[in-house]
């Protein structure tokens, strides 16, 4: 069994920053435990498989793995998976059927091999649990306690289908300072599998309105550079102290990892309720190549 792949980077335009991705295509025939090893096998932080989708409306299913675990719903994957299928059928939209939901993309085409994706949230963020104490969170990122929380936000927990602990530290200085402790983490972080999105705001970089980092070791993962479900959960908090209407935020994540990207978030609140989110951002085309799995 052969099979073609496409790698490229996310949430960026130039090659070798961003979030790498392997896009697996026409992977019909592969098991579930085959496609895990893939994805083991190429070791990025998610690895994307595009099989025939069930609805003729629908352009892809699309099943998404870290090295170690399926996912239902992520951000960097989805862009990716949408910009290489439009790139490929010269197409402007796209509907990618995950196991979170129907998601409808939009795609432009900027170069040859870079596109831009936007999609609605297929599941609006809600809170999901309750965050751990201020002491307890600044002992797993090396802070002070007093470090943790920025203008109006605090400590809490949302999933768009991915559950996070979101949490807001002083300013980027903190941000960039973070030094992780294991020891206690599954105490600390008992829900989902512990993922966290530390973010604060950036009133003084032009460009950007929030800064984040994520960090899952229960997902296989160290620090992810680019987190696109995370930035999704976090819509949830942000859109709590943001006016009705339609807002659009750009956060930045990975310049402490040395592969900068720029996620944009979109929301619309009506009667002081989010009734709408999206995720937008590029991705560049840096490889193709064949997965030989023998016979």
């Amino acid at each position: 069994m052969k099979l073609n792949y496409v790698l490229l980077d996310v949430f960026t335009t130039e090659r070798l920053k961003g979030n790498p991705l392997a896009v697996v295509l026409k992977a019909d025939g592969l098991l579930d435990d085959q496609m895990q090893a893939i994805a083991a096998e190429f070791n990025l932080s998610e690895t994307v498989f595009i099989q025939k989708a069930q609805s003729e409306r629908h352009a892809a299913a699309v099943r998404i793995f870290t090295p170690r675990i399926e996912l239902p719903f992520a951000g960097h994957p989805t862009v990716g998976a949408a910009v290489v299928l439009g790139l490929q059928n010269r197409s402007t939209a796209v509907r990618l059927e995950e196991q979170v939901g129907v998601i409808t993309c939009v795609i432009e085409r900027v170069e040859k091999d870079v596109g831009l994706a936007r999609f609605a949230l297929p599941r609006l963020p809600e809170e999901a649990g309750h965050a751990p104490a201020a002491d307890a969170i600044a002992g797993t990122l090396g802070l002070d306690p007093e470090e943790i929380g920025c203008g109006p936000y605090r400590p809490a927990v949302f999933s768009a289908g991915v559950p996070y602990y979101l949490v807001p530290v002083r300013d980027a200085a903190a941000l960039k300072r973070i030094r992780l402790e294991r020891r206690g983490w599954d105490d600390t972080y008992p829900s989902g599998r512990g993922a966290i999105y530390v973010f604060t705001l950036t009133p003084d970089e032009p460009g950007n309105d929030f800064a984040a980092r994520m960090f899952a070791p229960g997902m296989g993962l160290g620090e992810d550079p680019a987190t696109g479900s995370a930035a999704a959960a976090l819509i949830g908090l942000v859109a709590r102290h943001t006016d009705n209407g339609q807002h659009e935020f750009r956060l930045r994540q990975g310049h402490e990892m040395g592969r900068p990207r720029l996620i944009t978030m979109q929301l619309r609140k009506d009667s002081d309720k989010l009734i709408h989110g999206g995720i937008g951002g590029h991705a560049v085309i840096v490889g193709e190549g064949t997965l030989n799995l023998g016979d």
